[in-house]
């Protein structure tokens, strides 16, 4: 089972590269898990038709029992993903961290992955603060491998060396490492440039090179991925070929 987290700065893409990336695993046959690790609770909705899902947080607090079933707090997507989200906390009231420990702990009372046996994991992780909380997917070995999404922007580099830093602390337990670079370009100047230097520094590979893609923010306005909306685009080739490499282990 691969088991993968999705790490990088608020509003940099990880959103749209791991909702495209789940799709591409499933175009391909594999069962796929996705768990959005973010208090917006968007992670999923581009799998969804664009119909968002009830966080888990959010049925935690409108119920005085915990759910008794996945199909409670879960709901298949495209391609069969099962979708999840954590939520966060009442705006201004508590710690969105917590909220993702506490959703994996109900997912493990659950047995979610022993009932449903998926050949795919992907946690899609707000790397802004790498506290406790949003550290789970490493620090409790639930991911076994890190993409760190960046753009050429001076603040994503800047979050994207917080979550290399953080992963780098977690190393010698033998928890997750971190597989590479995603680079989600935004067209800055010199923004290859930047973030091979970035990745060089670290001896980290650039995984895939994501192009600023009208198509993308196209089919998201339809509530799809680009995969769903047309995988024989270019765009949807990259998104294609990062799985193949996961399911291969090439990377």
């Amino acid at each position: 089972m691969l088991k993968i987290a999705i790490y990088g700065k608020g509003g940099i893409g990880k959103s749209t590269i791991t909702s495209n990336l789940a799709a591409a695993f499933a175009i391909q046959g594999k069962r796929v898990i996705q768990i959005g690790c973010d208090p917006k609770a968007d992670s999923t909705i581009n799998l969804l038709g664009g119909e968002p899902l009830e966080p888990v947080m959010s049925y935690l607090r409108e119920h005085d029992d915990d759910p008794e079933s996945l199909d409670q707090i879960a709901r298949e997507g495209f391609g069969g993903v099962l979708c999840i989200e954590t939520g966060g906390p009442t705006p201004g009231l508590g710690c969105a961290g917590r909220g993702i420990i506490a959703t994996f702990n109900l997912l493990e009372d659950l047995r979610l992955f022993q009932s449903w046996k998926p050949d795919v994991v992907l946690y899609d992780v707000l790397g802004d603060v790498v506290c406790g909380g949003f550290a789970a997917p490493i620090r409790e070995g639930y991911a076994e491998k890190v993409l760190i999404v960046t753009s050429g922007e001076k603040m994503a580099l800047y979050a994207a060396n917080n979550i290399y830093t953080a992963v780098q602390n977690f190393e010698d337990r033998g928890y997750a490492r971190v597989g590479g670079i995603i680079l989600n370009q935004r067209n800055v100047p010199g923004e290859v440039e930047k973030v091979q230097a970035f990745a060089d520094e670290r001896q980290l590979p650039i995984v895939a090179r994501i192009p600023r893609s009208d198509e993308i923010n196209r089919f998201e306005d339809e509530g799809k991925t680009v995969i769903e909306g047309d995988p024989t685009l270019e765009v949807s080739a990259r998104f294609l070929d990062l799985a193949a490499r996961l399911s291969a282990e090439e990377i």
